[in-house]
């Protein structure tokens, strides 16, 4: 969305020739220097703008170094004047840039807001996965087992279908102050960028809870299917149904890449990282408790409640290994 505003700014400013008056008026002493002449009076025609933006970043470095070597008052002129300009059209019509000290605070997860106020409670706060562009809401555990921590996947009511093609689990989907996917792609970057570890909490209809806890979480890129990376445990209650499928790539009803002849994504109505099938359906079909009518398409974790039971609630969440 902010790509296509910058890029939707700077057509309009392409098509507005009133503009070329204005960085002629901004900068008379650039538009004079001989050098240079030719070249911005041939640039400034509004058919041939557009290219300036594009080739913008990597001309300014090379005449820099051009005029660096003129010595003299002329050579600091051109130096003083070409390097606000180059930032003022790099900043304003194809980049971001940082403005402040707080722009270099962004926090990447639920880590780092907690890291900027301890006294923050659990809610939905925005985190920037991926850089200044990809701002996206989660849902921070603050309490559980010391706080901190950036909710992936989080299963409570039923209000969201998560039976969903490869797209949609890889981008996100759902509401962070509900039930919520926050997509492969900010999990694969979340734990590239830091080493994770990963907790899932869990509650049945009857009130009881229960977590489990692995010390070691990751997940690799598309182009390795996401691939799962799980290590060590803390058994909380809810047993380990999730360790014997570390090293699967995720599947979806349209993207099947589990071991089994037959597609689990589409018999089990999920998305997750399925082997052969499985023992834990975290995605599956929200239902209520014990259910054998139809075989294992429920939000199931077999380590606890065993097959058939459907849980009332599950989240999945990960923070930096402190």
């Amino acid at each position: 969305m902010m790509a296509e505003t910058f890029s939707h700014r700077r057509q309009e400013v392409i098509q507005d020739a009133p503009m070329i008056a204005i960085f002629k008026t901004r900068w008379p002493a650039l538009f004079s220097v001989h050098e240079l002449s030719a070249e911005f009076k041939r640039i400034t025609t509004v058919g041939l703008l557009q290219k300036f933006f594009s080739e913008l970043d990597a001309q300014s470095s090379k005449l820099l170094k051009v005029f660096s070597k003129k010595g003299g008052a002329q050579g600091r002129k051109i130096k003083s004047l070409l390097m606000p300009m180059t930032q003022m059209f790099l900043g304003f019509f194809l980049i971001p840039v940082v403005t402040s000290c707080s722009d270099l605070s962004l926090p990447l997860d639920c880590s780092d807001i907690y890291n900027q106020d301890t006294s923050r409670p659990s809610g939905v706060y925005t985190i920037y996965p991926i850089g200044t562009t990809s701002a996206v809401q989660v849902y921070c555990d603050m309490e559980s087992l010391e706080g901190k921590w950036t909710v992936f996947q989080r299963r409570m009511d039923g209000s969201v279908n998560f039976y969903r093609p490869w797209n949609q689990y890889k981008f996100g989907f759902g509401n962070a102050a509900g039930e919520y996917w926050l997509g492969l792609e900010n999990v694969f970057y979340l734990t590239q960028r830091k080493k994770s570890e990963l907790l899932i909490d869990m509650e049945d209809f009857e009130g009881n809870k229960s977590y489990v806890r692995y010390t070691s979480f990751c997940v690799g890129p598309e182009s390795d299917g996401y691939r799962l990376h799980l290590t060590g445990i803390t058994n909380g209650g809810a047993g380990d149904s999730l360790s014997h499928i570390s090293g699967q790539k995720f599947s979806t009803f349209d993207k099947d890449q589990d071991t089994w002849e037959k597609n689990c994504a589409q018999t089990f109505i999920a998305g997750f990282w399925f082997s052969d099938c499985h023992s834990a359906n975290p995605n599956g079909v929200y239902r209520w408790g014990a259910d054998n009518s139809l075989y294992a398409i429920g939000v199931e974790w077999i380590s606890w409640k065993g097959r058939g039971y459907s849980l009332k609630a599950i989240s999945m969440k990960i923070r930096p290994v402190q």
